[in-house]
């Protein structure tokens, strides 16, 4: 499941080489110059082509996101406190799972970490013993420490139901999903605008040297540092416009824009909108072109769910043009 987890510091702009003259505090307003971006046209493409990838990736997006553990199944999203939380369907629990699952599943203990020993969180059986065909990672369940990292957390399962622990800015949380939920249940297909060629730009690509590292807030109140390599600058009907990625892991292979448009205000999700894409043409550390296809921008899982702990956009990517294109608000 793609799951593509998220502003911008007065000090990190500061950094940025000044003759593009960005600072956090006058982005938004940069982003509204009409004169000409220095980028390369936009890429020549095979018109058919194009729209029969664009139709396959959406087709595979409305796969991935109703899938059995997509974010469609989404159903609970429980803070951990210090020390023992009883987990399962029964109402003596601390967090009690209200889906189709076992009395008591196990115990989640948080420990108190310290700067030099981080905070841990252990599963344990409870007096029961854990039930039948309870899993960790696919083999049966153990008693032991949980991996908490979100590019490979630990995933307790049984049957359609998957519980994950994760970190969210030094507290952790227990993610709930169950396959038979009604969201999932009741869902209808996604909603697109119509492909445009038009929203398919080539971006000139300036890295950032050194990398930054941004405090992406989330809808929850957290923060989420992760790596910004550069800054893409291109035209869209006649505005010079930029926006700056993050990177969602260390491999770096894909860059992560977190956006928003002037139609946020009315047909599309109001608080942002993702666009991934592969890297620069010389790479994340030379200057170099890039496509952006706007025509790929999703929702956020945040779009269709209560339970999510979405990134939202830093004050440099919130755009004052409408990008109709791409995925357009889900009416449930």
């Amino acid at each position: 499941m793609r799951t593509r987890r998220f502003g911008f510091s007065v000090i990190a702009w500061a950094l940025f080489p000044a003759c593009l003259g960005l600072l956090a505090a006058s982005a938004s307003a940069q982003n509204t110059e009409t004169a000409p971006a220095i980028v390369a046209p936009a890429p020549a493409t095979d018109d058919a082509q194009w729209q029969q990838e664009l139709a396959a990736w959406r087709t595979q997006r409305e796969h991935e996101l109703a899938a059995p553990d997509g974010w469609l199944t989404l159903a609970g999203l429980e803070w951990l406190k210090p020390g023992v939380n009883s987990v399962g369907a029964a109402a003596d629990n601390h967090i009690q799972i209200r889906a189709a699952a076992p009395d008591h599943i196990g115990l989640l203990t948080v420990s108190s970490g310290t700067a030099l020993s981080p905070s841990i969180v252990q599963l344990l059986s409870p007096s029961t013993g854990f039930p039948a065909g309870l899993t960790i990672d696919g083999e049966p369940a153990r008693e032991g420490t949980l991996n908490v990292n979100d590019l490979k957390p630990s995933i307790i399962a049984w049957h359609g139901l998957n519980l994950v622990v994760l970190n969210r800015g030094g507290r952790f949380a227990l993610r709930i999903k169950d396959a038979d939920s009604p969201t999932r249940a009741a869902f209808h297909g996604l909603n697109w605008y119509a492909p445009d060629s038009n929203f398919r730009v080539m971006a000139s690509w300036t890295p950032f040297t050194p990398r930054l590292v941004e405090h992406i807030p989330t809808v929850i109140g957290t923060t989420l540092d992760l790596p910004a390599p550069g800054i893409a600058q291109f035209t869209l009907n006649g505005k010079t416009l930029r926006l700056a990625p993050v990177l969602e892991d260390s491999a770096g292979k894909t860059l992560f824009f977190i956006l928003r448009d002037l139609t946020s205000q009315t047909t599309t999700y109001q608080s942002a909108r993702f666009l991934h894409t592969g890297l620069p043409s010389n790479g994340l550390d030379q200057p170099g072109t890039l496509v952006l296809d706007f025509n790929r921008l999703e929702n956020p899982p945040c779009a269709y769910t209560p339970y999510a702990t979405c990134p939202l956009p830093p004050p440099a990517n919130r755009l004052p043009t409408a990008l109709e294109a791409g995925e357009r608000r889900y009416a449930p």
